[in-house]
């Protein structure tokens, strides 16, 4: 019996935001994507109709598929298992012992992390989105504490899995960072003159995996 062969972990996530207008998100996905097999995209949209939100997963599926990128849906395990995605659990979601028997192997899940007791119900997850590391350059209006590098390292020691950190993740910032697996980000990328030169400078910046502890 051949057991499925597990999928790399992505090292650069861009999350969608659909604020923008759709042929500019789809045109900056797209580029990103050219930075090779390590960044996935995140499909986000909270605001969307259940409808539309799988109209448009569809559409990044087929993006991704195109490239061999790894796609991660927010928060719907139907829509996921519908487009042959990966599963995003939100902190106050399903945790992954209560999604994992439904989705097929092979299938990866991240979980969202911003304290120490959503650390420790990580358990089960593949990869962890701990936030906000610095002031999220797409919420002006986030007031929430940030973690910083210091914080970021000590909530990441706790973890059962990887860690990529989020918010306002710049170049610059990303190389102050230790203990990332990687990062997950949204304007620094979807809005930068050059989206894969954004993607391949994060990358670039991302210790090397053997470097990673691995759970």
């Amino acid at each position: 019996m051949t057991l499925p062969v597990a999928p790399s972990l992505p090292r650069l996530v861009v999350i969608t935001d659909w604020r923008l207008p759709r042929e500019r998100l789809l045109g900056a996905l797209s580029r990103a994507l050219e930075a090779g097999p390590d960044v996935a995209v995140q499909h986000r949209h909270p605001e969307s109709s259940g409808r539309r939100f799988l109209e448009n997963a569809r559409v990044l599926a087929a993006l991704c598929r195109t490239r061999g990128n790894p796609l991660f849906v927010n928060g719907r395990l139907d829509v996921a298992l519908l487009v042959g995605a990966h599963l995003h659990l939100p902190s106050d979601g399903p945790t992954p012992g209560d999604v994992r028997p439904h989705l097929p192997p092979g299938r990866l899940i991240s979980l969202a992390v911003h304290d120490e007791r959503e650390a420790r119900a990580a358990r089960g997850a593949d990869l962890a989105l701990v936030s906000p590391v610095f002031a999220p350059g797409s919420k002006p209006g986030d007031t929430r504490t940030t973690l910083g590098p210091e914080g970021f390292l000590a909530l990441t020691a706790g973890l059962p899995c990887p860690a990529l950190a989020l918010g306002g993740i710049t170049e610059e910032r990303a190389s102050r960072l230790t203990g990332a697996a990687g990062f997950a980000v949204i304007s620094s990328v979807l809005e930068a003159e050059d989206p894969a030169q954004a993607a391949r400078a994060l990358l670039a910046a991302c210790a090397p995996r053997a470097m990673l502890r691995v759970p």
